[in-house]
């Protein structure tokens, strides 16, 4: 595993095309998995990734955790998290790659305001065909031909509103109910925490994040509590942990730079949080991890 001198690399969809997605057969991708999986490396994406496979085996590293898929199955990349291809075999299905703001809201919603690690999901055989034609379809769409004309933009991006679309509705029919039917406690705590991805290099305690949501910290503590079981700093601390560890194990940045990094201009305390959090401290994290890397 190679590592950068400074930063994980960040991949942008408008370095390579100008329609701001693009959507390919997963075997044809497999036919030059090397590059693909081994030349690309440790990386971020600015974009969604949508993984439609209908057959095959594929295993991946998605922050620090090793994510794997076999037979009929779906999983969603979110823009900014770490990952890594390890293995894509006899693959057959679809990718997408998709810009931020292509995706529809009440698609980001679902995936970037879950309570839950997002996970590879099983696919129906009731939703194969589905997935299946929609994505054919929209390959063909994406032709110079008829993606220039104004009405085939129409088309194009209707038809990927849809894909992306069941990917939300199969993940919301597998992990919970829809956001609509949710209680006003479920929906504070969605918002909580997509403000915490947000802003918790510069926002560090709860009391911030309830007076962004007009509420008292009293409030917001009893609610994150009640529903996850675990207390609104207690979330904050964790996007900052991973963030730590992301840069600690992929580039080659000082501890002191890393808290910099973070919001903390005080790097003793950044490494006391950090020693506390994860049990060891920054210097003896990377140590371990690039052994085992």
């Amino acid at each position: 595993m190679t590592k950068a001198k400074q930063s994980i690399p960040t991949y942008d969809l408008d370095d390579i095309l100008q329609r701001g997605f693009i959507v390919e057969r997963m075997d044809n991708r497999a036919k030059h998995s090397e590059e693909i999986l081994v030349d690309k490396g440790v990386h971020r994406d600015s974009h969604y990734i949508f993984t439609f496979m209908k057959s095959g085996h594929v295993r991946m590293m998605v922050d620090f955790n090793r994510v794997e898929a076999e037979g009929a199955s779906m999983f969603c990349v979110l823009p900014g998290q770490v990952h890594q291809g390890l293995l894509m075999k006899e693959v057959s299905g679809w990718f997408a790659a998709v810009k931020v703001d292509l995706v529809p809201d009440t698609v980001r919603a679902v995936f970037e305001e879950s309570l839950t690690e997002i996970e590879p999901l099983p696919v129906e055989e009731k939703w194969m065909d589905l997935l299946d034609r929609s994505a054919e379809l929209l390959n063909k769409c994406c032709t110079g031909e008829v993606f220039s004309a104004q009405r085939g933009t129409l088309v194009t991006r209707s038809l990927l509103n849809a894909f992306t679309e069941m990917f939300a509705l199969i993940y919301i029919q597998n992990t919970g109910p829809e956001i609509s039917n949710e209680s006003r406690s479920l929906q504070l705590t969605r918002a909580f925490r997509i403000l915490v991805r947000k802003n918790f290099k510069t926002m560090k305690i709860p009391s911030d994040y309830a007076g962004l949501l007009n509420i008292s910290r009293s409030y917001l503590t009893e609610v994150i509590r009640e529903i996850t079981g675990k207390s609104a700093q207690y979330w904050i601390h964790q996007e900052i942990l991973i963030e730590a560890k992301r840069t600690l194990f992929f580039t080659r940045l000082t501890v002191k730079e890393i808290a910099y990094e973070l919001g903390y201009s005080d790097h003793a305390y950044f490494t006391r949080l950090f020693s506390k959090l994860e049990g060891k401290p920054p210097s003896e994290f990377r140590e371990t991890n690039q052994k085992q890397g």
